[in-house]
Formats: structure tokens, C-alpha cells, sequence
């Protein structure tokens, strides 16, 4: 059965984007931090829909965690046809009150995952000539957020960014 990894899956949109694409008769690769809720997630589908539900917990703001989430997928054996880029987060508050780190922590998360992840898995996509990618932006890609700076520039980089490669890879 074709497969769909969706990260930021034990939660909102991603958890509601896991029940559309299991409905749809996809199996399913949960990706968050939290094992526990990904598991739960992972057990309401499997009874409502009766898919195949792999959980994997990581943690994406850590730099090797999108190779590492690759590899454990491709030790899954399963026939992965959609990527949906779901997991972010943003922060409230003065640009250079809030912690350097967790701001870059999110551009870890917003972009730079984003961005390994669509890369390692595309390659297969367009050899197969079959698949999508979903990159999850926001309204706020759209115009600068005060109080928000950080996270409204991620959005217009996955928006800018998943434009781009749509139009590299439109032809496969």
C-alpha cells in the first residue's frame, strides 16, 4: 500500500491531515516528539481505518534528526508516495527578547528540516514519477509579523522555497 509521512502528526493540522490521508487508504509514518501521543494517534487510526500506522518520535530542531528520520524510513520497507512537512512552531514576542535559542531552534525546525527532508525524499519521488510533497506554511508567509519576526520569515521561506522546487519538479 502507498505510504504517507507526515511530521507534527500527534496534533492539529498534522493529526487531522494523518485521519484525511488514512481515509484515503494511505498507510502512515507519524513523525513528532512525543512518542506517547504519537502512539495514541497511531491506535485511533489503526481502529478507524484499519491502516498500517508507523510511529517514529524525533525531534526535528536537532540538526542530524531529518537524515536520521530517512534512514529509519527507508528501513521500513514501505511504499512512500506523499511527504507532508507539517511540523513547526513559532514564538510571541520582542525579536531580541526572546531566546536566541529557541529561535534558532525553530528556523532549525521551519527550515532546515523542511528543506532535508524534501530533498532526501524527492529524489525517489521523481524516479518514480509519483508522489507529492506537502510543505505546511501559513497566511503569515505573506507579510512580515511583528512580534512574531522569526516565525512569519520561516513561513515566507517555505512558501518562496515550495514554490520553487514545484516548478523544478513539475515535469516528473
Amino acid at each position: 500500500m502507498p505510504a504517507a509521512l507526515i511530521t507534527g502528526a500527534s496534533t492539529g493540522i498534522g493529526r487531522e491531515l494523518a485521519d484525511l490521508a488514512a481515509r484515503d487508504g494511505y498507510d502512515l509514518i507519524l513523525v513528532a516528539r512525543s512518542e506517547e501521543l504519537l502512539e495514541r494517534v497511531a491506535a485511533d487510526l489503526r481502529q478507524k481505518w484499519n491502516r498500517s500506522v508507523f510511529v517514529i518520535a524525533k525531534d526535528l530542531t536537532h540538526r542530524e534528526a531529518a537524515a536520521e528520520l530517512f534512514e529509519a524510513v527507508q528501513q521500513q520497507a514501505v511504499d512512500l508516495e506523499v511527504l507532508v512537512n507539517n511540523a513547526g512552531f513559532g514564538l510571541l514576542g520582542k525579536f531580541w527578547e526572546l531566546d536566541v535559542n529557541e529561535q534558532v531552534g525553530m528556523v532549525q525546525l521551519n527550515v532546515a528540516a523542511l528543506t532535508a527532508l524534501t530533498r532526501l525524499f524527492l529524489p525517489r519521488l521523481i524516479e518514480r514519477r509519483r508522489g507529492m510533497i506537502m510543505n505546511i506554511a501559513s497566511t503569515a508567509a505573506f507579510q512580515p509579523g511583528p512580534l512574531m519576526a522569526v516565525y512569519y520569515a520561516t513561513k515566507s521561506y517555505v512558501l518562496s522555497f515550495s514554490e520553487a522546487v514545484h516548478n523544478e519538479a513539475k515535469d516528473f
